[in-house]
Formats: structure tokens, sequence, C-alpha cells
């Protein structure tokens, strides 16, 4: 769905982007996660064709979304962590601008207004100006404008700050309703609780690099990765390579004994997972999905990248 390849971006003496390189499957929501400065916003904004990588290249299935980014503008939608809305217009008058802007033709925009008004909740509203909502009220009109013209992809740079706690479980239903719908989302924040309700892959990056991909939860798009989790009674050096060579395995990330990993399939391909491991001799001495929640994840994850 999207693929980014070897994307490098430079800021005068400071590199933000390091040859950065991953593939998301449609249908997910990626948690964006990482330190302050390690280029969450710059891959964002390069994802979405705001701004141009010195090296690289992003693909929107087919598309070169950097060779034809009005064509990618069709199928994309981006909100940035400072949004903004025209205070004086009512919630309906927003958002027929914003359809008319992305070009939803004439006989559609009643509809496209009235339908994305109930999709985020808003429909109520209509009347209402934007300057008299509340924040967590603004925060999904932003949304509403930013996919009125029916995206496959939306990417939102910290879209819960500022938001009190019943706000921010709102806006997870919202997310994973739009999933449900078919959209593709990635979505970076701080708030790593928030992203665990309703994120099925975690994306890591620090100091313009990615370090982590993985799956967090399975997902409707064919196979269904579940993540696990194994542990060896004594390191064992094959396991990695192993792993890595077995269909349907994915993400394999090796901590001395702990290894996490994506394993397709329901129970009986799990089952005959573990017994190839033990056939070729393995100290398994655990076996499960893993658990943990994404800040513990995140928090390992960090804790093993040196600090540039």
């Amino acid at each position: 769905m999207i693929q980014a390849e070897h994307l490098i971006f430079d800021y005068p003496g400071h590199r933000a982007l390091d040859d950065v390189s991953f593939a998301i499957a449609p249908q997910t929501i990626t948690a964006l996660v990482g330190p302050n400065g390690a280029g969450k916003t710059t891959l964002l904004r390069c994802l979405v064709a705001l701004d141009r990588p010195g090296a690289g290249r992003v693909m929107l299935d087919e598309l070169d979304v950097h060779e034809a980014p009005r064509e990618a503008h069709k199928r994309m939608a981006f909100l940035p962590d400072f949004f903004g809305v025209y205070d004086d217009l009512t919630v309906r008058q927003c958002l027929g601008y914003r359809a008319r802007a992305h070009g939803v033709p004439r006989e559609r925009r009643r509809a496209a207004v009235e339908g994305t008004a109930e999709r985020l909740g808003i429909a109520d509203r209509m009347k209402d100006y934007a300057g008299t909502l509340s924040r967590g009220l603004k925060q999904r009109l932003a949304i509403a404008q930013a996919i009125i013209h029916e995206p496959r992809v939306a990417l939102l740079d910290e879209p819960a700050a500022g938001l009190d706690p019943e706000a921010r479980y709102s806006l997870a239903a919202v997310f994973r309703e739009l999933r449900a719908d078919g959209m593709t989302l990635i979505v970076s924040s701080h708030i790593l609780a928030e992203l665990e309700d309703y994120s099925t892959h975690l994306l890591a990056i620090r100091d313009g690099r990615i370090v982590d991909l993985r799956a967090l939860q399975a997902t409707d798009t064919g196979e269904t990765p579940t993540p696990m989790q194994l542990r060896l009674a004594t390191p064992d050096p094959r396991i990695g390579p192993l792993l890595a060579s077995i269909t349907g395995v994915s993400d394999v990330v090796v901590d001395t004994q702990l290894v996490h990993f994506s394993a397709a399939g329901g129970a009986q391909a799990h089952h005959a997972l573990l017994k190839r491991l033990i056939d070729e001799g393995l100290p398994v001495a655990e076996f499960a999905p893993a658990q943990g929640s994404l800040q513990d994840s995140y928090l390992a994850l960090m804790r093993k990248q040196p600090v540039s």
C-alpha cells in the first residue's frame, strides 16, 4: 500500500531521515513513535508529498507521490500537529469549503459534508461556529475536513494533543471505525497508552532511522500475523536466521534469549512452528503470544538503541 524506499532528508547541519525504508499494509493503523527530534513529522510530511526527500521515493500502490503530488493528495489526507479551523465559519461551511478545495464534485458535496459529519460525530453541530467548539470537537472537525474527499490513507501528527481522557477515548473509537471502513492510518503520538487502544502496528524511529516495525494485533488483510515471543533456555545464534527463513514469520527481533516475532495463521500453524523449532534442536523454554503494553515495547526498543 505505502512503501518508503531509502528516504534521506537533510536540514542544514542535520540529517532528519537516514536511509528510511518500510512498507505499510492496507487497512491497518500504524503507531509512529519515537523521541522528540526523531524525525516523525519530517517522515509524515515526506510520505504525503509536502516535503521532498533528497533521495529515495514514496510509493502509494503504483504511484510515486513526489512525481505526481496532486494525484497523491486525492488519495491521501494529512492532519498536522498544529491544525487550523475557520472560527467565523459554521461547521457546515468549513466542511463545504474543504469539499470544494479537495475537488469533490458539486453534485456530491452535500452528501460528502453530511456523511463526513455523521462519521465524525459532529452532525448535530452543523450550525455551530467553529470558534465556539471545544478542543475535542475542533479536532473532530479538523479530521472531517482532512478526509472529506474519502482518501484511502490518512496521516495524523499528534491528533490527541491537548485532549482530555474522554475526548481521547472518543477519538480512538473514530480511528477504529475509519479502519473498519477500509482506511489506512498512520498516527504519530507521544501518548502510548492511547495508541495501544487502536493501533495494529508499531513503527519506531530514532535519530532518523527505523528501529522497529512490528504487528501489535491481528489484521483483516489476508494472513493475520500474531505478535509472538519465545524464550530460549540458552542463547542460540541459529534462532534469528531460522525464524526469518520460515514462511509466515516476520518482524523478527532477537534480544539474547528473548525473541519477538509475528507469525501468520492460527493455533495449528503456531503448533507446527514450535515443533519445527524443537525438531531443529533449539532450546525453546517458552513460546506464547506476546504480552506487555505498547509502552513496554517502546521503552525496551529505545533502551537498546545507542544515543547519538
